[in-house]
């Protein structure tokens, strides 16, 4: 989605640094509860303790690798910019998705942090468009560069003309 002064163009921003951490928590905690679900019935379950104790171990190293390698490799390729015209978002690993939202399509303007993104001192801003893809997230941003983009989104939107339809 295009509009008036919106080009598509890569974005400029990366995302804080600590998203890295933060990416690496989710993915350990992910890994972590079926490692202990297939260890606990490993130890339970004499006929298939080998086996399953050898899923759980395979299941911890390839967790343990992916939140290494995964989260830094996400980090160099996750951007986004806000300019006077549109909200620019670049994600994707393999498939890189890069959206724009013109500020006439703003609707609403959100900001959530998470317990574990508190933690890491990280807020999700979400761009809610009228659009049929959906709204555009910027995750990992430091939570008061959030707040701040959450407001001059909020200003510019409200001196846009348009009808955010």
């Amino acid at each position: 989605m295009t509009g008036e002064g919106a080009v598509l163009r890569p974005p400029k921003n990366e995302l804080d640094p600590a998203v890295v951490g933060w990416w690496r928590a989710q993915w350990l905690a992910l890994t972590a509860a079926p490692v202990v679900v297939l260890a606990v019935l490993g130890a339970l379950i004499a006929p298939a303790r080998l086996w399953l104790l050898m899923v759980a171990a395979a299941l911890a190293v390839l967790g343990a690798l992916c939140a290494a390698v995964l989260p830094l490799w996400w980090y160099r390729v996750h951007r986004w910019e806000v300019t006077d015209d549109a909200v620019y978002v670049r994600t994707g690993y393999f498939w890189r998705e890069s959206r724009i939202a013109p500020m006439s399509r703003i609707q609403t303007v959100d900001t959530v942090r998470g317990p574990l993104e508190r933690s890491f001192r990280l807020a999700t801003v979400t761009v809610t468009t009228a659009s049929a893809k959906g709204a555009l997230k910027i995750e990992g941003l430091h939570h008061e560069v959030a707040a701040e983009l959450a407001e001059r989104l909020t200003r510019i939107t409200g001196a846009t003309p348009g009808d955010a339809t």
